[in-house]
């Protein structure tokens, strides 16, 4: 798992890069097709239930898994991207959230706190800890900002399938849910918005928006439990 995640933190390292103005979302797709090719690993999403692209790419109103196609970045969007890869049939995934060119304040907050909600969650995770000390984590910090955190879906389990038991919400209560056990891999991945925590899905039956057509960021590692800290094992 430990490849597998070195190769998700380079891919999106590289279209992180590439989140510029003009670009179209299908481009960073093939970026990311060919990226996780120079590594010799599979693109995790290519083909899951269906999914059409190797690559979530979710603008602005967009939380998660927005298919890639035509659409243009523009500047003061905010975008999120999304990558698992496997790597001798182990996956990792992650996910990050990308100011394009001048973005409101607003937004910028959203983007930082979503990170730090992710870390202050990952702080939370380790042997004898519940799924319910992480989620209580990521829920205060993000709400004692002043945003939401959705709560329709969560981070999972992860390992030789790219969604495992337990499930990872962001919202909760200590001491509550599976108990943690060294060993055991999990994505922790917060999702935030600006406004409500409820959601809708567009027609594609894929990306799923805010209800309220709130702005929202998404950030994600996949974790292993220790006795310690958590390992993060798809960090660049």
């Amino acid at each position: 798992m430990r490849q597998a995640g070195r190769v998700v933190a380079a891919v999106l390292q590289r279209l992180r890069e590439e989140v510029k103005p003009g670009i179209k979302t299908r481009y960073l797709d093939a970026i990311a097709m060919k990226e996780v090719a120079k590594y010799g690993a599979k693109a995790s999403f290519k083909g899951y239930r269906g999914f059409p692209a190797h690559l979530c790419v979710s603008v602005n109103d967009e939380i998660v898994h927005g298919i890639p196609g035509e659409r243009e970045i523009e500047d003061g969007d905010i975008v999120s991207l999304d990558f698992g890869a496997m790597v001798n049939g182990f996956h990792g995934d992650a996910a990050i959230t990308v100011g394009v060119g001048k973005i409101s304040p607003q937004a910028e907050e959203l983007i930082a706190v979503t990170q730090t909600a992710l870390m202050v969650g990952i702080k939370a995770a380790r042997a004898g800890a519940h799924i319910g000390d992480i989620s209580v984590a990521i829920q205060s910090y993000a709400e004692g900002k002043g945003f939401s955190v959705v709560r329709e879906y969560s981070g999972h389990g992860i390992g030789r399938s790219l969604h495992e038991d337990p499930l990872v919400p962001n919202y909760g209560s200590p001491g509550e849910g599976h108990l943690l056990q060294k060993g055991m891999s999990l994505a922790v991945e917060p999702m935030v918005t600006a406004g409500d925590w409820r959601t809708r899905l567009a027609s594609n039956r894929w990306t799923v928006l805010t209800a309220d057509g709130s702005l929202a960021a998404h950030f994600e590692h996949t974790i292993a439990i220790t006795d310690d800290e958590a390992e993060i094992l798809t960090l660049v």
